[in-house]
């Protein structure tokens, strides 16, 4: 069977995230280099102002996202997911201590060969 990377609608992914548990908070520090952060995000907000919030504990993940509000979020397999990662791309903004991402794009990455 060969595997395809599959799109994921915005709203289905909101319904979706609390089955993936943990996920990588990906941002980019002062040097252009990659951090990231594994936590477990929760969704905040009504439909049309939905958001993956992390509570990134004001550190790193905070000044990074602050100053270059692209971020990602990795997934990684789950037990309920065939071998598919969960990719998403966002914008994200700071609340105190915490790391709200908009998703802009979301995508169910195709399994390792």
């Amino acid at each position: 069977m060969r595997h395809v990377s599959i799109e994921v609608p915005i709203p289905q992914l909101f319904d979706e995230v609390d089955r993936w548990g943990f996920g990588y908070l990906l941002t980019v520090s002062d040097g252009d280099r990659t951090h990231l952060l594994a936590l477990r995000p929760i969704t905040i907000g009504d439909d049309a102002e939905r958001v993956l919030r992390f509570d990134a504990g004001g550190g790193r993940a905070c000044r990074n996202a602050a100053a270059r509000p692209n971020v990602s979020l990795v997934f990684p397999p789950a037990p309920h997911s065939d071998g598919y990662s969960l990719v998403v791309d966002g914008q994200a903004t700071v609340d105190g201590d915490h790391v709200d991402v908009r998703p802009t794009w979301a995508v169910l990455h195709r399994p390792a060969p």
